[in-house]
């Protein structure tokens, strides 16, 4: 046997090991987003849980930038050992299509580890806008068409494609307005500078209850337990309408299969606990636990389903 096939075969017995001790030092969670929106609060709340359990600390960094591009092609390019993770969103799903030219392809340079959650998302239009329901504000976009915007953090987020799906099938013409940021985006709306956003309900709900902005109208296909008097938007006025956001984690592909196991049962036990189960349902987020084929057939699906979006709408990268 050659020394090649000797040291093949000490890696392949060394892995089980690797990962009993894995995670040996801080484990690092890339969000390619700002800070406050959905990736963020649930990276560091599940990073918190993850820390306990595993014993060793998992530090969330935000790196924003070119609608996810930056930070996420930062974790492809990261060496495959389990510590550096990947927070994303249906934004990269999307991204497939949307952005072809990327440095990095999803399914061939990250390796998914498992979900996190899902959210509705929640339509809401500033205080000063002339409508009190989802019809009259549609009514008011045909009346002037052009003259309204939206808010979003940017091309391909979940808000963005929330937005152009809503125009497409409301058939109203409103300018997208795309900002840095989700943080940004969720100042514009709440100032006064755009008159209408679609964000996640789990950052959005107290601007509404506090009365700082009207909801107009959910996106999921039932009402939200969170916000039972809003009513979803396909019963207010956009029939078949139905979208929302949702989170996982992925590594740099090569990562080996035993460190993901790991990865993916750990975050599989904080996803199925019962505290972890109530506090998200307060916030109208649920669990998305996977196994690692699950999550993987996940991805594919919804980037098939997000290059159908994009191409019916048209969309492209200004």
């Amino acid at each position: 046997m050659t020394r090649m096939a000797f040291a093949l075969l000490y890696l392949i017995a060394a892995l089980p090991a690797f990962a009993q001790s894995y995670p040996s030092h801080p484990v690092k969670i890339i969000v390619p987003f700002g800070v406050g929106g959905p990736a963020d609060i649930y990276a560091r709340f599940l990073g918190a849980k993850l820390g306990e359990t595993m014993g060793q600390p998992f530090v969330v960094e935000n790196r924003p930038g070119a609608g996810a591009v930056l930070g996420s092609d930062a974790v492809a390019k990261s060496a495959p050992d389990g510590y550096t993770l990947l927070m994303m969103s249906n934004t990269h799903t999307v991204n497939e299509t949307l952005i072809p030219r990327k440095p990095y392809e999803l399914m061939r340079d990250l390796a998914p580890i498992n979900g996190v959650n899902y959210s509705d998302l929640l339509l809401v239009i500033h205080p000063s806008v002339p409508a009190n329901n989802l019809k009259e504000f549609i009514a008011l976009a045909k009346a002037s068409p052009g003259k309204l915007n939206y808010a979003s953090s940017g091309p391909g987020t979940p808000y963005n494609m929330a937005g152009e799906l809503f125009k497409f099938m409301a058939g109203v013409d409103v300018v997208h307005v795309p900002y840095k940021g989700s943080d940004g985006a969720r100042a514009g709306i709440l100032g006064g500078q755009v008159q209408m956003m679609i964000d996640a309900i789990t950052t959005m709900t107290s601007n509404v209850r506090s009365g700082k902005l009207k909801a107009l109208g959910t996106t999921g296909r039932t009402r939200s337990s969170v916000l039972p008097d809003v009513p979803t938007i396909a019963e207010a006025g956009v029939p078949g309408y139905e979208t929302g956001i949702w989170l996982g984690l992925m590594a740099p592909m090569g990562t080996p299969r035993p460190v993901l196991e790991r990865l993916n049962a750990e975050i599989g036990r904080v996803l199925n606990s019962p505290e972890v189960k109530e506090i998200w349902s307060k916030q109208g987020a649920v669990p998305m636990n996977m196994t690692i084929e699950q999550f993987d057939k996940f991805l594919r699906d919804d980037i098939a389903k997000w290059a159908g979006v994009v191409k019916a709408t048209g969309m492209k990268i200004e």
